[in-house]
């Protein structure tokens, strides 16, 4: 069954004090609020810096459905990597979430297809679920190349996987030229993508394993324009960036994320 998944992405922001801050408005935010439906059905994420990862697994024990998330794991298991971070140790911490293969990954630091694939396996291994990130570059979709873009990365990637192990994925569409540009894909370019994405799934996987597949949108998703995007019928939550950081716009959007009907 798809679940509706919100994750919240920090990147490198927050001091210790303004994590703890964070993390507390949105409990907060969140035991206050009544506008969230079917909770059953929902799981939130946060995925903060790694310093914090014991922190904010502390502040949410015992809450229902909020979960951690790292926002990388190291491609080797263990050894001599110096300022790396393994699977087993974020594992370990009590996260259940990494997120793998973010463009700002790709990009800066040059990841690529056979290095996420080696994370990918690793964190199957040691109990985390991946957020597998996928998109296109603006040059890209100007160019009307992003289906075949999107579709190499998936054949180079997860679509390598057995059945039962790619079911265990979370797949985060996020188009790079929306991503901390202020610029958004429509709800109808989001849709056609996702929607791309499923039948892909469906064409390698089959019927059942697309019933079972999370997609999420990411790039400039916000608390203005979440509604028209995850009312989108292939869109079943976000990887939220910027927006994670306040915890009001960040409980808003769980709340539209709940009361979606899909």
């Amino acid at each position: 069954m798809r679940r509706k998944i919100i994750a919240g992405n920090w990147k490198m922001n927050n001091t210790l004090p303004e994590a703890t801050s964070l993390v507390e408005g949105i409990l907060n935010g969140l035991e206050q609020s009544t506008n969230i439906t079917n909770r059953d059905l929902l799981d939130i994420v946060l995925a903060p810096p790694y310093p914090y990862l014991n922190l904010c697994k502390d502040l949410i024990k015992g809450k229902q459905g909020i979960y951690i998330a790292a926002q990388n794991c190291y491609s080797e298991e263990k050894g001599a990597y110096t300022g790396e971070v393994s699977a087993a140790m974020i594992s370990s911490i009590g996260a259940k979430y990494v997120i793998i293969g973010h463009s700002e990954r790709r990009n800066y630091f040059r990841e690529n297809s056979q290095m996420l694939m080696k994370k990918v396996d690793l964190a199957l291994k040691n109990n985390l679920r991946p957020i597998f990130c996928i998109g296109e570059l603006i040059h890209e979709r100007q160019s009307e190349r992003h289906f075949k873009v999107v579709r190499q990365q998936l054949a180079d990637t997860v679509f390598l996987m057995k059945e039962n192990d790619f079911r265990r994925i979370i797949i985060a569409y996020e188009p790079v030229w929306a991503i901390g540009t202020g610029l958004t894909a429509t709800p109808e370019q989001a849709q056609e993508m996702h929607s791309f994405i499923r039948q892909l799934i469906g064409v390698k996987f089959g019927r059942k394993t697309i019933n079972n597949i999370s997609i999420l949108y990411g790039g400039s998703c916000n608390a203005a324009n979440a509604a028209s995007l995850f009312a989108m019928p292939d869109v079943d939550g976000g990887l939220i960036g910027g927006a994670s950081l306040k915890a009001g716009d960040f409980v808003s959007m769980i709340e539209t994320l709940s009361n979606t009907n899909k």
